[in-house]
């Protein structure tokens, strides 16, 4: 099973972490970052399984493709932001790591704005006509 690989790796790094920042902070820092990295790209091999699998079901369903490449980059945002804002806050620096997780949010509305758009365009196509019967 992988996820004992993942919290395996993790409890050595932690060891290890903790036996150098007394001696030697930076090092202490770039093995976090370097260990959080590794298990970064070993399970974002994973991920593409899942979105052979999704393009798979939007295929059969008839959803256009540009709407699940939108939603599986707005998903991507999400994740790379969350992740380095994380490598940020272990190296102490909270207000730069909320930035980063500002930058994350607006460039997905920025992704989704032709979905929504699309939503509003919807429902205002299945509204009734206003024409009154007075």
């Amino acid at each position: 099973m992988e996820i004992i690989q993942v919290v395996g790796i993790g409890l050595i790094a932690t060891v290890l972490i903790l036996v150098v920042r007394e001696q030697k902070p930076v090092f202490a820092y770039l093995l976090a970052a370097f260990t959080g990295l590794f298990i970064f790209l070993f399970v974002i091999g994973k991920i593409e399984a899942v979105i052979d699998v999704l393009e798979q079901l939007a295929g059969r369903a008839g959803i256009p493709s540009i709407y699940l490449k939108t939603i599986l980059k707005i998903i991507g945002i999400a994740y790379i932001a969350e992740f380095g804002a994380q490598i940020i806050r272990d190296a102490g620096l909270d207000s730069i790591a909320s930035k980063v997780e500002f930058a994350g949010k607006v460039l997905i509305l920025v992704m989704a704005v032709p979905i929504i758009s699309v939503i509003v365009e919807t429902v205002i196509g299945l509204l009734p006509s206003g024409g009154g019967s007075g």
